[in-house]
């Protein structure tokens, strides 16, 4: 682990491979997991004011679940997270060819919300926590994901390179080239 600035930062972003391949799991991380996506204040009162700019790209389902449980919910950590499908996937994912989407991303994406996704959701397989002052930006090996490991590997993607545009959607640019500085120097060998 290293630090920039205020963050203290895995290795293994720099040492694991990852990139998406979608047609292989199936989206499965909008689909499994013990709660919905984590989400700051501002994105619970985002889900609540830009609502009706994603709902039309939601799931029947989802819209039910959406009316039923609220548009976000406390979960077993008392957390803010989105409400789930029968306890299954997330009430804003919609399928196409088998494959789950974000319907809140789509929606985007169409230039209808300027919320694009819970920013846990776009940085993922990075998950966020909180160390007194610091924020520690870790690694998180889910076994949905072995497919993006796969293609990852194969074409030499750091996750950190892969999450570019979350990372400065999150902290900045200034912070994501610190990051390909440290990466330059790490993979020379050099103590961080």
């Amino acid at each position: 682990m290293f630090q920039i600035d205020d963050k203290l930062v895995s290795t293994e972003l720099f040492e694991k491979s990852f990139i998406c391949d979608l047609p292989k799991c199936l989206g499965n991380c909008c689909v499994y997991g013990d709660s919905g996506a984590p989400l700051s204040n501002e994105e619970a009162a985002l889900l609540e004011s830009e609502f009706q700019n994603f709902v039309h790209n939601m799931s029947e389902k989802g819209k039910a679940t959406v009316n039923e449980l609220g548009k976000w919910v406390i979960d077993f950590e008392g957390d803010k997270v989105t409400p789930l499908n029968d306890r299954k996937e997330c009430a804003y994912v919609y399928f196409e060819n088998k494959i789950a989407f974000c319907a809140i991303e789509k929606s985007y994406q169409e230039g209808r919300t300027l919320f694009q996704k819970p920013l846990s959701c776009h940085l993922y397989p990075i998950r966020l926590s909180r160390l007194g002052n610091h924020m520690a930006l870790n690694y998180h090996h889910w076994p949905v994901c072995d497919p993006a490991r796969v293609l990852g590997r194969a074409q030499s993607m750091p996750v950190f390179r892969f999450l570019k545009v979350p990372i400065i959607r999150a902290f900045g640019e200034e912070f994501y080239n610190e990051l390909e500085k440290v990466f330059m120097e790490y993979k020379k060998g050099f103590a961080v």
